[in-house]
């Protein structure tokens, strides 16, 4: 990309959204990688983290209608597991991650920071050809986060990822993404995303009434820059987050944040209460729109939430 330096909420081209080479995983590769493991899955040790732009551009262009192009994808998951050694964390791009998010600037990585490391990989498992369902169109409805014990900038991380426990839902279908993180040999971190692939069906679910919303204790406004600055720490260029012109196309008035930027920002409000080791788990609900205005609000038990202004929610959090 340029140096021209453009204002956040300006429209920026695809190929200026998702932009950088991708690892080709060829047959030859993934046979000279294959490791078998625990679970019936077979392990691919690939030499590098994936480049998360090039992957959202194959999803787009993959999701074009090309006369005579059809992809047929496999009914099941695909029995791999993806993993990436020696990954080391940029300070400059952990504090820019702090400061997006709102975190204290110190050493110590925050509970999301490692699910920004290791989402390209993820990413790669989901662009597959064999993986069941499409990514154009995926819906990120779940995330839940375990910190095993404090990770700090100066250590050098392991990821693996997989996917898992592919069900049907009134909507489509879900599926659990497996994240984990290890420290020479230690597992230090997990994440697992839940995501909905929207398919017709009859009925369509009833959604029940909606609860009140409670009394938030914080009050945010989220501007259009919050997608460019967090597409920019995160490498999450997904175009709906950044573009108005990639929002409109998936059915979006304007952009919207990402749902990890949500999470990572109630997660900083909550850091002087976060013990070294802890669990936190999230529901996605609506999205928030840029710009837009938010409410914060603490539950009992460890609960927290995000609202809109009038009261419609975004967010249901549990921390444990």
């Amino acid at each position: 990309m340029g140096s021209t330096r453009r204002q956040p909420d300006d429209d920026l081209s695809l190929h200026e959204l998702i932009d950088g080479p991708t690892e080709i995983l060829s047959a030859e590769t993934r046979a000279a990688a294959l490791r078998p493991q625990p679970g019936g899955r077979d392990r691919v040790d690939l030499p590098r983290m994936p480049a998360a732009g090039a992957l959202y551009r194959r999803a787009l262009l993959g999701s074009l209608p090309v006369p005579g192009a059809g992809r047929r994808r496999g009914p099941d998951l695909p029995a791999v597991e993806l993993a990436v050694g020696g990954v080391t964390v940029d300070r400059a791009q952990l504090a820019d991650y702090d400061r997006v998010c709102g975190f204290r600037l110190t050493d110590r990585l925050p509970g999301t920071f490692p699910h920004v490391l290791g989402f390209p990989l993820s990413l790669r498992l989901m662009t597959a050809p064999e993986f069941p369902i499409p990514l154009i169109g995926l819906v990120h409805v779940g995330n839940r986060i375990t910190v095993h014990r404090p990770i700090t900038a100066d250590e050098t991380l392991d990821f693996t990822t997989y996917a898992e426990n592919l069900r049907p839902h009134d909507r489509g279908r879900q599926v659990d993404v497996v994240l984990v993180g290890s420290v020479g040999g230690e597992k230090v971190w997990e994440g697992v995303s839940t995501y909905l692939g929207r398919e017709r069906r009859p009925g369509g679910g009833d959604r029940g009434g909606r609860p009140d919303a409670p009394t938030g204790s914080a009050r945010w406004r989220v501007e259009p820059r919050v997608g460019t600055e967090y597409a920019r720490v995160s490498g999450d260029h997904n175009p709906i987050h950044t573009s108005r012109l990639g929002a409109r196309l998936f059915g979006f008035l304007r952009p919207i944040a990402h749902g990890m930027w949500s999470k990572a920002r109630c997660l900083a409000a909550l850091e002087n209460r976060l013990p070294d080791a802890y669990a936190v788990e999230v529901a996605f609900k609506l999205p928030v729109p840029l710009p837009s205005t938010v409410s914060f609000a603490l539950l009992p038990d460890g609960g927290f939430a995000l609202h809109d202004s009038r009261g419609r929610p975004h967010l249901a959090g549990l921390l444990r």
